[in-house]
């Protein structure tokens, strides 16, 4: 078993992708719009990816915002709204926007639990700033770090009470990003006394979520020479030691335009600078093999504490989907 999570191409799994899943077994999967057709389709693929890898807690991720980033989407689910929709209802009444951010992310739970999908890398807790590259934009909550904070820690209790385990990003804060790291590499120049202030408020407040994924930006003031993905400077004394994350952190996805080298450079980089996992998205076989070829065999320690959260998700009871529907409803026509 290696400590990286992969995608695969398509609704189905390739003979060649069942062969090397099987061979490598990798820690998890991760889920796209490419991946996602139907609630029986889906169910399918991820009996077959647990085959594949003989294990059943395996976890099975996808991003499930709402907005802009919806993997499972209409006409089959239901079309959830941007994070920032809770931020704006907050400044008319900030216990409705609560609850009914609560009821959002419990139905979103619900969808993705009803699948066999136990990990949404939700919630986003970098800051919203009108400055920055759209590419967060309204997936952020709001301007004002202690509503992120607030609303964060909403969601990380809401989707874990659903039996869905939350991924915190981007670690340490993606917000002040002027360009998308999707295309290159982001450099922020901001003093870490400002950061301190307002870009890590959210991830200090929620430091115990059980993951988190890395920013592939540039920090200047704390690292010069490396983004935060391959920073042990940034991992190790600002995301573990300044912010005390204590949970399984993972790279953002090492396809992405922002890194530079090969594959193999990058994942060793991303291991020596503390990720426990590291993420693979768009399912291209060479790719994944240079990943897999670079990879360190998983720590029995790291395998035991991913099926023990597992366990514990698996073990939360159904939501009445009904009842959370028709209140959810109810609330958001008051606004």
């Amino acid at each position: 078993m290696i400590p990286v999570i992969f995608g695969c191409s398509g609704p189905v799994l390739t003979k060649e992708e069942r062969g090397f899943f099987e061979r490598m077994k990798p820690a998890g999967f991760i889920l796209f719009k490419r991946n996602c057709v139907d609630a029986d389709q889906i169910r399918a693929l991820v009996s077959d990816l647990k085959k594949a890898v003989g294990r059943h807690k395996v976890p099975i991720l996808i991003d499930q915002e709402g907005g802009r980033v919806q993997r499972m989407a209409e006409p089959h689910w239901r079309k959830y709204p941007p994070m920032a929709t809770f931020g704006n209802m907050a400044k008319k009444d900030p216990t409705l926007a609560a609850s009914a951010l609560r009821l959002n992310c419990r139905l979103i739970a619900d969808d993705l639990r009803r699948v066999g999908i136990n990990v949404d890398c939700l919630p986003v807790l970098d800051v919203m700033r009108d400055d920055a590259d759209p590419i967060v934009g309204d997936r952020a909550f709001s301007r004002d770090p202690d509503l992120v904070a607030a609303f964060g820690r909403i969601v990380v209790d809401a989707l874990m009470d659903t039996g869905v385990l939350p991924v915190i990003k981007h670690l340490p804060g993606h917000g002040r990003a002027t360009v998308d790291s999707h295309l290159e590499l982001p450099v922020v120049d901001t003093p870490v006394a400002e950061l301190d202030k307002t870009d890590f408020v959210p991830f200090r407040a929620i430091n115990d979520a059980p993951f988190g994924m890395t920013a592939h930006i540039k920090y200047s003031a704390i690292d010069p020479k490396a983004p935060a993905t391959l920073s042990k400077v940034v991992i190790g004394r600002v995301i573990r030691m300044k912010f005390g994350f204590s949970g399984i952190l993972m790279s953002d996805d090492l396809s992405m335009k922002a890194l530079s080298g090969d594959f193999e450079t990058l994942t060793r980089g991303s291991f020596a600078a503390g990720c426990d996992l590291v993420l693979h998205c768009n399912g291209k076989m060479d790719e994944m093999q240079a990943i897999a070829n670079a990879a360190h065999p998983i720590s029995g320690k790291l395998e035991k504490r991913i099926a023990s959260l597992i366990s514990e998700a698996d073990q939360k009871p159904m939501p009445d989907r009904a009842d959370l529907r028709a209140r959810y409803e109810a609330l958001m026509e008051k606004f």
